[in-house]
């Protein structure tokens, strides 16, 4: 009998749960009726006629994936139909045009529609080379970044910061809106732990924009800089830090939606854990789920897709959360990291010794071993979240001195 539920269970889920992810570059889901990004912020890599007459008689390279977009057309291809010289592509986690899953090594290559050389950032180096650049006169970075300090497209940035301060290039950062940037909130990274999913000393969710972390990282000398360092940034226009923005395409392969993309600080750090965030499924960073959870109205079942070929716990019935109907609205309005789905979820557990990846994952993406002892200890919400707010007091006044765009909780900068 038990094994006739489970074949009903498998059947089911494969019908109702298991998908092909068919395109990397699907519209996200939107609040607006239409469907659409809010029409009235202009991002950076939109306003060409700031940007075209800075790269006049200059050799450009680009840091960009497939978010970085001019309306429909990607920025590397505007920039190579505008006659501007676009000598190197530097590709980041999961690609320049970002096809590549979470941990996948990207080779060096050539870019098959304008043949311009292309560097990969991520693998076995995830800083460009002096020479690397030894062609390029101005460094483009123009990635959409989603808030949070795991999200490793800002350590690129502050790699490639470095890199550009010690060859003496200028950096011209083409702004994008945070969409978790109306919130600062999470324990500090101890730079003890510093690693990719970890660069510099922020929170988990950082409330900047990436121009905004550009400004930070070189003004508080958080990047070697041997010399002065060209600094530019084309912020985003008709934006604050309290704009609802709903971005056009997904940020990365297993963020396939508005709804993960505004989940991710709280659960991110299931990562550290046994348990399944859904990667595998159409709906990664919108459930959690574990073989070993206890009885639950909820299950999936994590199998090869092309946002994750090898997802954890492939092929396993997997109960537990179902977080896919949350408001979006309540999601915003929280302004806050929800740490109720991991405490909850390692109290149900009944294998609380392996609850942990063996590891330290979980140490790297929290930033420091702080909250795993407090996890484990039995500590309340409230008394984790107690003790991150000395250091946020701090870190807002530092963040203050940086901010482009007006802020409800810090007043305009």
């Amino acid at each position: 009998m038990k094994h006739f539920w489970q074949k009903y269970l498998w059947a089911f889920l494969c019908v109702g749960v298991i998908w092909p992810v068919s395109s990397q570059n699907k519209v996200l889901e939107s609040n607006s009726p239409s469907g659409r990004p809010n029409p009235e912020i202009v991002v950076g890599a939109a306003q060409l006629g700031v940007l075209l007459p800075l790269l006049r008689d200059h050799q450009v390279g680009l840091v960009v994936n497939n978010s970085s977009l001019v309306g429909q057309t990607h920025l590397v291809d505007t920039l190579f139909g505008s006659g501007v010289c676009v000598t190197r592509i530097f590709g980041p986690e999961h690609g320049f045009r970002g096809g590549a899953e979470a941990g996948e090594r990207i080779p060096d290559g050539y870019d098959a529609r304008t043949g311009i050389p292309v560097v990969s950032l991520y693998g076995r180096k995830v800083k460009p080379l002096p020479g690397d650049l030894a062609d390029v006169d101005i460094v483009i970075f123009d990635i959409q970044d989603v808030g949070t300090r795991f999200f490793t497209y800002i350590s690129t940035l502050l790699y490639v910061l470095e890199a550009c301060a010690e060859q003496g290039k200028s950096v011209i950062v083409l702004d994008r809106p945070n969409p978790n940037g109306h919130y600062v909130d999470g324990p500090m990274l101890d730079m003890r732990w510093e690693s990719f999913v970890g660069i510099a000393p922020v929170p988990i969710a950082h409330g900047c924009t990436v121009g905004e972390l550009a400004r930070l990282f070189v003004g508080e000398h958080w990047i070697k800089e041997p010399q002065p360092l060209r600094l530019t940034v084309i912020p985003c226009r008709n934006y604050t830090h309290q704009t609802p923005y709903n971005l056009p395409v997904r940020p990365s392969p297993n963020l396939p939606d508005m709804r993960s993309v505004l989940l991710y600080p709280s659960i991110c750090l299931f990562e550290g854990t046994v348990a399944s965030l859904g990667r595998g499924t159409l709906w990664p960073f919108q459930m959690v789920g574990h073989p070993n959870y206890p009885e639950a109205t909820f299950a999936f079942i994590p199998q090869s897709n092309a946002g994750s070929r090898y997802p954890p716990l492939a092929g396993k019935i997997c109960r537990g959360l179902d977080l896919r109907h949350i408001p979006l609205d309540s999601l915003r309005m929280a302004k806050q990291l929800n740490l109720s789905y991991l405490l909850d979820f390692y109290q149900e557990f009944p294998q609380k010794d392996s609850f942990f990846l063996g590891n330290n994952f979980f140490n790297l993406l929290a930033g420091s071993n702080h909250l795993k002892e407090q996890i484990i200890a039995g500590c309340s919400e409230a008394e984790i979240r107690a003790s991150w707010q000395s250091d946020l007091v701090a870190y807002r006044e530092i963040r203050r001195k940086y901010l482009l765009y007006p802020d409800a909780t810090e007043g305009r900068p």
